[in-house]
């Protein structure tokens, strides 16, 4: 099945290579978060040179990218590390940075 290849795969500054699938991507343009069509050089860029990553509150293998869009902008990637590798959970644009333990940043 093509919608289960992948999409992109991108190294990240916490040594992992975080994947997107065709199938997760278009679910995220269609059902999630349809402002995110047509940004997913945005999504790559995010993960490959973020400003910010934290950690999840409420589950330590959940990653957040955080990188500025514009003043007060930013593109959030959700992704789950497992080991070496990973995966995007979600992305959306947003105006704040939430709450979580900083593992990264510029």
């Amino acid at each position: 099945m093509v919608e289960n290849h992948i999409f992109f795969e991108v190294p990240t500054p916490i040594g992992c290579r975080i994947q997107m699938t065709i199938s997760s991507w278009e679910f995220i343009i269609t059902v999630k978060h349809p402002v995110m069509r047509g940004c997913e050089e945005d999504v790559e860029n995010t993960l490959r040179e973020p400003d910010e990553i934290r950690r999840s509150r409420s589950d330590p293998n959940v990653y957040l990218f955080y990188r500025a869009k514009r003043l007060g902008r930013w593109i959030c990637v959700v992704a789950r590390r497992l080991n070496e590798e990973g995966f995007v959970i979600t992305t959306y644009p947003t105006d704040n940075i939430k709450e979580g333990e900083r593992i990264w940043s510029k």
